[in-house]
């Protein structure tokens, strides 16, 4: 059986968005309901937190230092020194229901962030691209629940999933121009095994999904059969991301989001962040060019 420890009883309301930072060995994520930036510092178990002024679905780190963050109102630059954000670009303005969730950079240090109805019901979410030149691009449509972002190690697939669709898709992904083409399915869950939230390749080419309900990370090889499933002791994985001096621990965000009195008492560190001995390695994140 695979070993899942809890590392940090974090308790957050939704955890997500976990980014690695391979320079500072430190990993970074953000608690959207709590409203809050964290930095989880593995080796002496500490955690820091920033609060936002609103939801933050996702962030990466720039290369110029600070955090590039999706928010409830659009892109922005925060500045961790002295807390502020400072507004890049809504590309949203008329919808105020929607806020942003998913998001990470690719390998040429362009940022992507989907958008999505905060109750998760009308299809009015979007994927967009933020380029170094902070110009943004509208990339797919008609999105209810946004999630399952990453990029295949080749760059040459985008993954992307619609959690309400219990859909992932991929697309041909040009790396270069950072354009996508070529939609087609790539898994269909099975509701009963959960929703698919967010997730991560390996170095070896294999999809790693949090199943939002489903209380399991799974495994798929690029051809979309599922490798390994690792049970987790809490009913809502948001997010894996790979990291540790070798990138071979697997760190997961959770949720304490909706569950009442009696599902916590079933799964007291839900809304922790978890490490699963993955037996395997990612792939180093690219810091936002921007």
């Amino acid at each position: 059986m695979t070993e899942v420890a809890c590392v940090l009883d974090a308790k957050a309301s939704l955890g997500e968005g976990p980014i690695w930072d391979a320079a500072d060995r430190a990993l970074y994520w953000v608690d959207i309901k709590g409203h809050a930036i964290h930095r989880f510092d593995p080796a002496s178990g500490q955690d820091q937190a920033w609060p936002t002024a609103e939801d933050i679905g996702s962030l990466a780190l720039r290369e110029g230092g600070g955090l590039v963050t999706a928010t409830a109102s659009g892109f922005g630059f925060h500045d961790l020194d002295n807390g502020q954000r400072t507004p890049i670009v809504d590309p949203e303005p008329g919808l105020a229901k929607n806020r942003f969730n998913d998001g990470k950079p690719d390998r040429r240090g362009r940022f992507w962030a989907a958008s999505m109805e905060d109750a998760e019901r009308e299809p009015t979410g979007a994927l967009y691209r933020l380029d170094p030149d902070l110009s943004c691009h509208r990339m797919v449509g008609e999105v209810i629940c946004s999630n399952g972002l990453c990029w295949s190690p080749d760059e040459r697939i985008l993954y992307f999933a619609d959690s309400i669709r219990h859909m992932v898709w991929r697309w041909d992904f040009e790396p270069e121009a950072g354009t996508i083409s070529n939609r087609r399915v790539f898994l269909e869950i099975d509701p009963a095994m959960g929703d698919p939230d967010g997730a991560t390749v390996d170095a070896e080419g294999h999809y790693w999904l949090a199943q939002w309900g489903g209380w399991r990370i799974a495994r798929y090889d690029p051809d979309g059969r599922r490798e390994r499933t690792v049970e987790m002791p809490v009913a809502q994985p948001t997010c894996p991301a790979f990291g540790g001096p070798d990138l071979d621990v697997l760190y997961v965000t959770t949720a304490r989001f909706g569950l009442d009195a009696a599902a916590l008492a079933k799964q007291p560190q839900a809304g922790g962040i978890f490490a699963i001995d993955a037996g395997v390695k990612g792939i180093a994140e690219r810091r936002f060019a921007g």
